[in-house]
């Protein structure tokens, strides 16, 4: 299965959510009342709803009934669409580090043709070395240990983690690329992680991943003060399929938020064309970059 495929079956899951929402609400029939019908509970028709669960080919066709679906040419899309939903993504194999709420995220992530972020407290995983990532990983499991996360940090935990960050890097080099444009605060390349020859590769590497035709790398300067990106860093991922919502991503300590709502992923529109407007263009950071290695 290519990275496309896994990656399609995640938008398939929330389209087919969405759809069986739509259905639902349509009809006047509750939440409670369809995961009666499915034998299930109220919070996993919400999660079907928002494609954050695999689909059994028994409960769509209960439901489908349940919303008054007879049309058989109908009914038998949206099956198609179930199964299609249920493919493994290549993330899979990583599921012994990965966390499940972050599963969702590297689908969407795979399957958007434009993917927009800030980021302030360090580099994007997308634009890290693998050094830089090394040592970011290593920081966060041993921080996370300390707040009782329990036990040994073991190095098989961060080489695996590692080797999902670069296996997700392989989008940008792509046939099939996203569009991938990112803001970072001063901030993200003042802090170090890992010594000072970590931090002169991945600043080179900036340099010379910002040089890609689908890469827009901006830097925003600690000399503009106060910005658009005041509420931290967030990441915008839009999609070919024209009834699939752009998404906003908010990763937190113990879990994400999805926003999906118009009138939210407005705002963080916004945001965005504010940062990007008022940050150096990208050849004026890429000299910023040049001049922060040279200090380096």
């Amino acid at each position: 299965m290519t990275a496309g495929e896994s990656s399609g079956s995640v938008v398939r899951r929330i389209l087919l959510g969405s759809q069986l929402r739509r259905l639902r609400e349509a009809r006047g029939i509750t939440r409670e009342a369809a995961g009666y019908s499915i034998r299930a509970s109220e919070s996993k028709i919400s999660r079907m709803e928002l494609g954050r669960v695999s689909f059994k080919s028994r409960d769509v066709e209960d439901l489908l009934t349940l919303y008054g679906v007879t049309d058989e040419a109908e009914r038998a899309a949206l099956l198609s669409l179930a199964k299609e939903a249920n493919l493994t993504g290549w993330w899979h194999s990583y599921s012994d580090v990965l966390p499940g709420w972050f599963q969702t995220y590297i689908g969407l992530e795979g399957a958007a043709s434009l993917i927009r972020v800030y980021e302030v407290q360090f580099i994007n995983g997308l634009l890290q070395t693998e050094a830089y990532a090394h040592a970011v990983v290593e920081r966060g499991l041993k921080a996370a240990a300390g707040r009782g996360g329990g036990g040994k940090v073991s190095q098989a935990d961060i080489d695996r983690r590692v080797a999902l960050r670069l296996e997700r890097q392989k989008l940008l080099v792509s046939e099939r690329a996203p569009q991938f444009r990112c803001v970072l605060d001063e901030a993200a390349l003042r802090r170090p992680y890992g010594d000072r020859e970590v931090m002169r590769g991945q600043i080179q590497h900036l340099i010379d991943i910002s040089e890609r035709p689908n890469v827009t790398l901006q830097i925003m300067p600690f000399t503009f003060g106060g910005h658009a990106g005041e509420s931290g860093a967030f990441t915008m991922l839009s999609f070919p399929e024209s009834d699939l919502s752009d998404v906003v991503y908010l990763e937190q300590l113990t879990g994400a938020l999805y926003l999906d709502k118009r009138e939210e992923v407005a705002q963080y529109e916004r945001a965005m064309a504010e940062l990007q407007e008022d940050c150096p263009d990208p050849a004026d950071s890429r000299d910023l970059l040049r001049g922060l290695l040279q200090l380096t």
